[in-house]
């Protein structure tokens, strides 16, 4: 890339963060989300250093089902274990869990997208081909049983599991934009000096595609995060001895536990709420960073 690209290229990129910080200080509730975000992240990354879990998970039942205050600052569940330990590991948990997932996934629909797009012909029939037939299995239930099958299943097959599945929608979204990047005249320069494809699909497609990346991959995160915790809820999530915002919501199930004990469960409702509701107002924002007519700034 010559030097007048680079200087291009780095005020495009130097003008596109600049929109994003106009757009989210226009959006007073997106910036709120965002700063509430990062500190509820830090927070529980933090704490969870001080924590161990396997005195957490070690039942109790002294303190069982005891109150907010009485011993532990949110109370214990049925097993007299500590509700706030439990919420800050198993938030840790899941944040790790989804983002291990959003990185895997991303990379794979990414990468397969781009090829799609840039490349066409056979290649894009044949990979597609076999991408409708993934998008046509239903996905959570393959996912259960493979949980279900796995032995001695662990968070990382619990992951590689999930990725394995969850890879497609980004694949089809990256290829749609890619088909039209691919027929640019940029492009078509490009290939006429004779630079190589893995140069212009990694210097000149990609960073094209980067506003519309961000926005699938933030939405993407909050997806993952409801997945792991609903297949948590379920019982085919994260292994029963490993804490999950999903496992604390469950006990909700038993009716006694939700009329009378709702410190077990409530907690862990609220945290997720709040999470997903701010990471959906920090995607809103990306998004409209990326679409000229939906800007605010």
């Amino acid at each position: 890339m010559s030097f007048k690209k680079k200087k291009r290229y780095r005020k495009r990129r130097a003008r596109g963060v600049q929109v994003v910080f106009r757009e989210f200080q226009k959006d007073k509730l997106a910036l709120a989300s965002l700063f509430f975000l990062i500190v509820i992240i830090a927070f529980v990354f933090i704490a969870s250093l001080f924590i161990d879990q396997e005195s957490l998970m070690r039942i109790n039942l002294y303190d069982r089902y005891s109150a907010p205050g009485e011993k532990y600052l949110l109370g214990a569940d049925q097993g007299g274990k500590d509700i706030l330990g439990q919420l800050i590991i198993g938030a840790r948990n899941s944040i790790l869990i989804a983002f291990a997932i959003t990185v895997i996934t991303g990379f794979i629909g990414i990468v397969v997208g781009l090829i799609c797009g840039y490349f066409g012909g056979w290649v894009d029939n044949l990979i597609m081909r076999f991408i409708d037939f993934f998008v046509t299995i239903p996905s959570l239930m393959l996912i259960i049983v493979f949980v279900t099958l796995v032995p001695k299943y662990t968070v990382m097959s619990f992951i590689l599991i999930m990725s394995a599945f969850l890879w497609t929608g980004t694949a089809r979204l990256v290829r749609s934009k890619a088909l039209s990047e691919s027929r640019r005249d940029y492009v078509s320069a490009s290939k006429t000096l004779g630079t190589s494809d893995f140069v212009i699909i990694r210097r000149e497609v990609a960073p094209n595609l980067s506003s519309l990346l961000i926005v699938e991959l933030t939405l993407n995160f909050a997806g993952n995060v409801g997945i792991e915790t609903g297949l948590s809820y379920l019982g085919f999530g994260l292994p029963p001895s490993t804490p999950s915002l999903g496992t604390l919501v469950s006990y909700a199930n038993n009716p006694l536990v939700l009329q009378e004990y709702w410190w077990v469960w409530l907690p862990a409702s609220l945290f997720i709420l709040f999470m997903m509701l701010a990471i959906n107002y920090i995607g809103q924002a990306l998004r409209r960073s990326a679409d000229v007519k939906q800007r605010l700034g």
